[in-house]
């Protein structure tokens, strides 16, 4: 321990840095690993996290204990990729690609909450959203009243179909059908195809 550690007040911040990281890379793992495969083991986790199985297990009790935090933590993830994109901000349709594009970066994160449709029955409720961030739908609804996204489907179902094209795109890439690069723009195009009054040309 450092001499400014052993002061009375004073965080040894190496040391909590440390283990923040590791907490982060271990839910990243199980994020990434569950989504590949539902039936993976603590020890998978720790794999891919690169670390042991008891250093997994004084961040997380036992397999429930880590769903449970990936499942917040991938909310959250997907939350700042909502936040980072802006899309309260500029035409609803430049709004949409941009958080078509943090979407797909959090591609990991999305095939975990809505590949497995348990998951989100049973989890969702621990997660409280930050209401200062806006929302999916709310892009959509502004999108609906400026007569650019099609006005005929809740905002709602166009939210399940962006996140539905968005998996897809995932898995397509997982399974090489599609480069990596290229899924962005992909369903960006399927979902302009299905959900826009009268699609734009980038």
């Amino acid at each position: 321990m450092s001499a400014a550690a052993s002061l009375p007040g004073v965080t040894d911040t190496r040391e909590s840095g440390t283990r923040s990281r590791t907490r982060r890379a271990i839910l990243a793992a199980a994020a990434s690993v569950l989504a590949r495969d539902r039936g993976a083991t603590l020890a998978d986790i720790a794999e891919a996290a690169e670390i042991g199985r008891s250093t997994l297990h004084r961040y997380f009790s036992d397999r429930q204990d880590l769903v449970n935090a990936a499942v917040v933590d991938s909310f959250r993830v997907v939350e700042r990729s909502t936040a980072e994109a802006a899309i309260d901000q500029g035409p609803p349709l430049e709004a949409m690609r941009r958080l078509i594009a943090a979407l797909v970066d959090a591609g990991d994160r999305l095939a975990f909450l809505f590949g497995d449709p348990r998951v989100l029955e049973e989890f969702t409720a621990c997660f409280e959203p930050d209401l200062s961030v806006p929302t999916t739908v709310g892009l959509i609804e502004r999108g609906q009243a400026e007569g650019v996204f099609d006005p005929g489907v809740s905002a709602e179902w166009i939210q399940q179909v962006l996140w539905a094209l968005t998996y897809t795109g995932w898995e397509a890439a997982e399974k090489g059908l599609l480069p990596r690069h290229g899924v962005a723009a992909a369903v960006t195009r399927a979902f302009e195809s299905g959900m826009v009054v009268s699609p734009a040309r980038p």
